[in-house]
């Protein structure tokens, strides 16, 4: 009798990879939790959560870190999420840190809430007692991101240290801590950029509209466009013109730029991803051209 042969395609596999470590982490861990902001990584793992406890709700909730310059169509298409679904949110606000003198926001042009996002994510993981978070970072974005494990363990500050980090050979993860430590979990760790795309196509997957082709008033700034809205300071010499652009990567709105694009549909937005040659952090994110181990220096003090 001949032997049927059985294969999962590239998206099946990473879709198992990510639902195994969700039902892991339900099983290992008393108190996780997953982070959601709205954008495209955190929209895919939130919809592989709940596929991984269908017909069950997912057994944690939804936390945002809340910068409060953030974008009107991701805000809204967050709470629409939440309507629609019945998953609890938690919001931890950046501007309560401001308002309780735990941070001090910068000003003039320039200016970004984006790094002062670690405080409020570490007192929401406090308030909430999280012994898991989950993140939809990848090891493509950004080199820093790139070390990091599946599993990254976090000391009782919340910092990482690339040489504490555990091996995971076979995909065996280590889930141990003291109190008051904690581990941040990556389910899209080996996925890319494209996978998402091609992810986001298979499952009919709803976005924010600003990952889509659309005429925006934008300022240029350090080789970026910048949108421009209400949070933005303008500076000298400064001027806003139309583009058609669209989102890439979905952040803070002082510091996550747009690129021209036409690419109003998932299809097309997945042949641009396909040609490209740029990260969407490398391209788009002003945040991480601070130094050469920006995004590694705010990992070691708490931050994704």
């Amino acid at each position: 009798m001949p032997q049927i042969g059985y294969e999962l395609s590239h998206l099946s596999a990473l879709e198992a990879e990510s639902v195994h470590i969700f039902r892991e982490v339900a099983a290992t861990f008393e108190r996780p939790g997953l982070l959601f902001s709205g954008g495209k990584d955190s929209v895919v793992m939130f919809h592989l959560a709940r596929k991984a406890f269908w017909p069950a709700p997912i057994p944690f909730p939804l936390m945002h870190v809340d910068t409060g310059h953030n974008f009107d169509e991701v805000i809204e298409y967050r709470d629409r999420v939440v309507a629609e679904t019945g998953v609890r949110l938690i919001v931890s606000s950046v501007q309560d840190d401001i308002d309780a003198g735990r941070v001090v926001e910068q000003t003039g042009p320039g200016a970004s809430r984006n790094r002062l996002q670690t405080a409020a994510l570490l007192r929401g993981i406090t308030e909430n007692r999280f012994d898991a978070v989950f993140g939809g970072a990848r090891r493509d974005e950004e080199k820093a991101r790139a070390k990091e494990r599946v599993f990254s363990f976090r000391d009782r500050f919340g910092a990482w240290d690339p040489r504490a980090q555990r091996p995971e050979l076979w995909n065996l993860y280590n889930g141990r801590h003291a109190k008051g430590e904690h581990i941040r979990v990556f389910p899209l760790s080996n996925w890319t950029e494209l996978d998402i795309w091609q992810y986001i196509e298979a499952e009919a997957i709803d976005l924010p509209s600003i990952y889509y082709a659309h005429q925006r008033e934008v300022v240029p700034r350090d080789g970026m466009l910048l949108a421009k809205t209400r949070f933005l300071e303008i500076a000298d010499g400064e001027r806003s013109h139309t583009e058609t652009v669209r989102f890439r990567t979905v952040g803070d709105a002082t510091c996550t730029g747009c690129v021209e694009s036409t690419a109003a549909t998932v299809a097309e937005v997945i042949d641009e991803v396909a040609a490209t040659r740029l990260t969407e952090r490398g391209a788009t994110r002003a945040d991480d051209r601070i130094s050469e181990s920006g995004m590694e220096d705010r990992k070691k003090e708490g931050y994704f």
